[in-house]
């Protein structure tokens, strides 16, 4: 990506902690710019414009002609503070880049083909190693994203950085070609495990109630022919056998 934005800086006299914080005061994000083999500019942006910078895509990887009232640097930016609450910049760092400058630079990866990926339709998932590649390339080729195709991937398999086409000109800052920069993984199953509510105090006691009614209570058709057996078999033992005094 050769061609650069435009975005522009005010001058500042002083560099170090309490010259920063005089910018901050004022309203406006402080930065510097190094490299090249020249001195450290001191500079400030204004902080709605910084923010819009910082919000489009590719702000990283994107080269920009700083203006810095009638001069143009022309400098890619290396680090931005942030307010860890609110993310608003705090101060940034830029760094000087020629057409011959060769520099380290973390590049967005951009993942094709997902809807071809064999281990995604069986219900994988893609689980992304790393988001970006740090390569070394030409300033004024610096590849807006790296393109990786996972059209192939089943469940459990992996692409690693040396099956990654980069461009030319373009190579990783590591010699391990084994990292991984994305796998399908397999699909996660979740299982339910219902648990009965406890029963509420009123339920608990209407169950106990029930149960001690049914405990005192005879058995239908079981205690009454009992008792009545009983008064049955008293009244013979009562009266004489018939005609048995007679004999007497």
């Amino acid at each position: 990506m050769s061609d650069a934005s435009s975005i522009n800086a005010a001058a500042r006299d002083r560099v170090g902690k309490g010259a920063a914080r005089a910018a901050r005061r004022q309203g406006q994000v402080p930065g510097v710019i190094y490299g090249d083999k020249k001195a450290a500019t001191p500079i400030s942006f204004e902080p709605r414009i910084l923010w819009a910078e910082m919000n489009r895509a590719g702000f990283r990887t994107r080269l920009y002609d700083v203006q810095v009232g009638s001069a143009t640097e022309r400098c890619l930016f290396r680090d931005v503070q942030t307010d860890p609450v609110t993310d608003r910049p705090l101060h940034v760092d830029l760094m000087r880049v020629s057409a011959t400058s060769r520099i380290h630079v973390r590049v967005p990866v951009h993942f094709t083909g997902q809807e071809k990926s064999p281990g995604i339709k069986r219900g994988g998932v893609l689980n992304v190693v790393n988001h970006e590649i740090e390569v070394v390339c030409l300033a004024s080729a610096i590849p807006e994203y790296l393109s990786v195709d996972v059209s192939a991937l089943e469940i459990g398999h992996s692409i690693h950085l040396g099956e990654v086409a980069l461009p030319s000109g373009v190579t990783p800052a590591t010699h391990f070609k084994n990292v991984t920069v994305a796998t399908v993984a397999a699909p996660t199953v979740q299982t339910e495990t219902v648990v009965a509510a406890a029963p509420t105090e009123a339920e608990a006691a209407a169950a106990a109630a029930a149960g001690e009614g049914a405990a005192g209570a005879p058995a239908a058709g079981g205690a009454a022919p009992a008792a009545g057996a009983a008064k049955a078999g008293a009244a013979p033992a009562a009266a004489p056998a018939k005609g048995g005094a007679a004999k007497k």
